[in-house]
């Protein structure tokens, strides 16, 4: 019988019809070895893909050796990472060759980060010998179940080294979905857990324990574990609040500004999450944000484009909008301030809350956090963190973002070394890309 974990994990993805929100909260517990590396240093991964039409950014990772490529959904609002699993496997989307295969490294109950993945209500394992099993259930009905297991991560590290750490993960071998299916093989959870890959990194002395990411509007962007690629000016820093569990990363009060006013909507908690495509607030934030919106396009030439089922809310021009540019003259900048920080404000100009269509309307990207079970809580999803450096710092309990070049990944001293994307790679408004040598993930047929 498997010793079923439930994690409060939203996941709604928006690609063609759906919406994307992930959000977990657990206890875990690290692995103890250490590495002989006595250095701390970096890692910088390319990302793939966008808010809209793919839902998703995402980032490639080897494992095993010899090594194999598997695509994750980048989540800093869950901290467990797991890859569709030849176990066999019943509900994964990919070729079985593509799914990954376990080789005798079913980490068992005996082993300390086994205990990650169980909590009280759990049924307890019932034999130190017996394997760790893991289950996540979404908040759309989907769901992983799985198994913890250990293999090498083949990683090139910011100081010139690469090395191969073996680090626990889930092995999913019964996925359902609610839903259009998720096109990546699985999810890399960013969050502190103890269970997730930026813990066992820190734990082992290779990195510190800081992530962050840079997400660009036209599509792709980076990922990096460490903190050599931490600019040291121009970053906001707002504190993370303590809360049950290290799984995600939480922050506030904030208070909302519309067009440099202040809206009367104070005191919100802010999550920012990586796993989700769009921006969350709790129902009277976004009955306000919705009120102000309409009410300032009165007089300017939009309508309601009541038959765009994309998202909730849409609107119709002249003609055709064919990027957000075309569109934002018409919409009034956000701001989220931060009382407890000094001069901590998170600038939402219209094109970090606003997508196009594939039918050539604007669409509004924040939606009803309190329909999708987030109570009180608001999420600061992707569409609000694009063009922007965000950082999460353990080792400072502290959450950072400044303006950045995301098309670009930069060296260690803050200069930007390497195109990630070709100008005529970019993705145009539907996320078809130019050229056929494009990277994955941005390609949308």
């Amino acid at each position: 019988m498997n010793r079923i974990r439930f994690i409060v994990l939203f996941f709604l993805s928006l690609s063609a019809d759906f919406f994307r929100l992930s959000f977990s909260a657990a206890k875990h517990q690290p692995p103890t070895k250490k590495n002989s590396v006595s250095s701390r240093t970096s890692v910088i991964l390319p990302v793939q893909g966008n808010v809209y039409p793919l839902g998703y950014y995402s980032v490639s990772l080897k494992i095993g050796n010899p090594p194999k490529v598997f695509d994750f959904d980048i989540d800093s609002g869950s901290d467990l990472t797991w890859v569709q699993c030849d176990a066999p496997c019943t509900g994964c989307t990919k070729p079985r060759d593509s799914l990954y295969k376990p080789k005798n490294n079913v980490l068992r109950c005996a082993d300390p980060i086994c205990s990650a993945v169980q909590y009280p209500g759990n049924q307890p394992c019932n034999s130190p010998t017996e394997q760790c099993d893991y289950k996540v259930d979404y908040a759309d009905h989907g769901s992983s179940l799985g198994v913890l297991v250990m293999d090498s991560f083949p990683l090139k590290f910011s100081n010139g080294s690469t090395l191969g750490p073996r680090l626990a993960f889930g092995c999913g071998y019964d996925q359902e979905y609610h839903g259009t299916p998720p096109p990546t093989a699985g999810v890399i959870g960013l969050g502190n857990g103890k269970a997730g890959i930026l813990s066992q990194l820190t734990q082992m002395g290779l990195t510190r324990n800081v992530v962050g990411h840079c997400l660009s509007e036209r599509g792709g962007g980076y990922l990096f574990f460490g903190d050599d690629f931490v600019p040291s000016s121009g970053i906001s820093w707002i504190p993370i609040l303590a809360k049950p569990s290290e799984d995600y990363y939480l922050s506030g009060p904030a208070e909302l500004y519309f067009g440099g006013k202040l809206t009367g909507l104070k005191g919100l908690d802010v999550i920012f999450d990586s796993g989700s495509s769009y921006t969350y607030l709790n129902s009277q934030s976004y009955d306000a944000v919705v009120s102000l919106v309409t009410k300032s396009l009165i007089g300017k030439p939009l309508k309601n484009a009541t038959d765009d089922r994309s998202l909730p809310l849409c609107w119709r021009g002249n003609k055709a909008f064919k990027t957000v540019q075309d569109a934002k003259t018409f919409f009034t900048p956000l701001v989220l301030s931060f009382t407890n920080a000094k001069k901590a404000q998170l600038q939402m100009p219209p094109e970090s809350y606003l997508i196009v269509s594939k039918y050539g309307n604007v669409c509004l990207g924040i939606l009803n956090g309190s329909e999708v079970g987030l109570g009180n809580l608001n999420i600061i999803g992707d569409i609000s963190m694009q063009g922007k450096m965000v950082i999460y710092d353990n080792e400072k309990k502290q959450i950072g973002w400044g303006p950045a070049n995301c098309d670009r990944l930069p060296n260690v001293e803050g200069e930007y070394v390497e195109d990630i994307l070709k100008p005529s790679c970019a993705a145009n408004n539907f996320g078809i890309a130019a050229e056929s040598n494009c990277p994955s993930g941005l390609l949308f047929e």
